[in-house]
Formats: structure tokens, C-alpha cells, sequence
């Protein structure tokens, strides 16, 4: 766990799962830049985790990375408590964690991959948003907040050839949205999604094609692949009081793809 975080509870908290990169990272450095006091989980890549808190440090923010695998209860279980225990009550629960594997048919893959992508994007996600509702719901005592879920416009478009697996998770987690976005209207919380299209992220060399964002932006309207930095202005923008009026929301970040 690396701690560096100032007392100030003035600031409200953000957990960012899955921080350590990517869209997590940026969304992890935009909202310290925005006011947040910043906690985020990795997965096994403290080097990267340490330059994001570094950054947030350097730029005057409050950051705490913190070791969890989210596909795992008892990781999950841990990551809340020691944000309760070190920083205090969680408004704003980003759902990013998640992973892909190799590009390949359904006919190709085994009972394990299909285990593995779907703990990791769908009850990792489950898991962190029933620790959020329990803190945040008005019905457990708490003052509201907001859930943002990473999901993927793979979830309307299927990844035929690619990652069907992932896109059926990620269409699990749209599922989850709108119905968690109903269950807790009344309790003071707000359920949103973001589905990222093509995003120059590290996760497309995991799946075996780091190239795969420019050999597919000519399919995309705007010509061009899209920043981590862009989805996470979306997600930012959907924790803030700025979308007070939206909930159950899904918002592609595509390029009009």
C-alpha cells in the first residue's frame, strides 16, 4: 500500500478501481486536480501505481494506492475498509477495473478465460458497487454519492472475432447499471456508465494487438482513436453535481462510432 495522504476532510473521496493505468490513472489524476482526495486499487503493478500517486503528490493532490484484486471478496472487503479507516466516507465509487485476453473466436476459447473475464469485469464490479451502496445509501445511514461503471461500446457491438466474452461482461455491467441506478434513486445515489470505443490505452497490447486502435479508427466517424484523458473528463463529469439530474445513463465515448 503506498499512503500519502494529508488530512483534509474537507475533500471529498473517490475510490478508482483499477487506477494504476489507462483510463483509471487519468481518471485518478483528474479528479485529484477537481478536488477529490483520491483512493485507488492495483492489481500487481505498484511501479505504475506510485507514479499516479506521485503525480496527484506533485501537483498538491492527496493520493492512496492500495493493493486489491477485485475479483476476490475478501480484496474488495479490505480496499473499503482501509479507504473508511484512512481517509473517511466514500461519495464516489468508479467502477474501472477490468481486463481482456487474447483476440480470438468463441469457438476457440476454454471455461477458464470465460471465468476469468467475467469475475474481473462483472463481480468485481458487483462487489465494489454493493460496498459503495452499503456506505453511501441514505437507507444504511449514509449521505448519497455517485457509481460510475466502466463499461464498453464492445457492449453494443459485440467484438465478433475479437472478445465476445468481453463484450457480453461489459453488457452485464450496462444490465447492472440501469437496474442499481432504480434500486437506489430514492437513497441519494447516483448509478451512471461511460462506454469507451477506441481509447489508446496499454490494454489493447494485453490482448496481442497494441497497434489494434489505428488499424481500426477508419471505422470510427471522427477518424481517430480517443484519449484516456476523454473518457475520464466523462466520468468526471458524471460524479459531479454538474449530472445531479442523471442516473440509470449510459454515455458512449466513441468518436460517433
Amino acid at each position: 500500500m503506498s499512503n500519502n495522504v494529508s488530512n483534509n476532510a474537507s475533500k471529498p473521496i473517490m475510490l478508482v478501481t483499477g487506477g494504476s493505468r489507462g483510463i483509471g490513472a487519468a481518471t485518478a489524476i483528474g479528479a485529484a486536480a477537481r478536488g477529490y482526495q483520491v483512493a485507488f486499487s492495483y492489481l500487481n503493478n505498484k511501479t505504475a501505481a506510485d507514479d499516479v500517486v506521485k503525480k496527484i503528490l506533485d501537483a498538491g493532490g492527496h493520493a492512496l494506492a492500495i493493493q486489491a484484486d477485485v475479483g476476490i471478496e475478501a480484496d474488495v472487503l479490505r480496499l473499503f475498509k482501509t479507504v473508511d479507516e484512512t481517509m473517511g466516507t466514500l461519495v464516489v465509487l468508479v467502477n474501472n477495473a477490468g481486463m481482456l485476453e487474447q483476440k480470438m473466436r468463441l469457438d476457440q476459447m476454454d471455461l477458464g478465460r470465460w471465468q476469468r473475464v467475467l469475475n474481473a469485469n462483472v463481480i468485481g464490479s458487483f462487489l465494489c458497487a454493493k460496498e459503495a451502496v452499503l456506505r453511501m445509501s441514505t437507507l444504511h445511514g449514509g449521505k448519497g454519492g455517485a457509481i460510475v461503471n466502466l463499461s464498453s461500446a464492445a457492449a453494443r457491438l459485440g467484438s465478433p472475432n475479437e472478445f465476445i466474452d468481453y463484450a457480453a461482461a461489459k453488457g452485464a455491467v450496462d444490465a447492472m447499471t440501469i437496474g442499481l441506478s432504480k434500486e437506489v434513486a430514492m437513497e441519494g445515489i447516483r448509478v451512471n456508465a461511460v462506454r469507451p470505443g477506441l481509447i489508446y490505452t496499454d490494454i489493447h497490447a494485453s490482448a496481442g494487438e497494441p497497434g489494434r486502435v489505428d488499424r481500426a479508427k477508419a471505422g470510427v466517424p471522427m477518424q481517430r482513436g480517443g484519449t484516456a484523458e476523454e473518457v475520464a473528463d466523462t466520468v468526471l463529469w458524471l460524479a459531479s453535481e454538474q449530472a445531479s439530474y442523471l442516473t440509470g445513463t449510459l454515455i458512449d465515448v466513441t468518436g460517433g462510432r
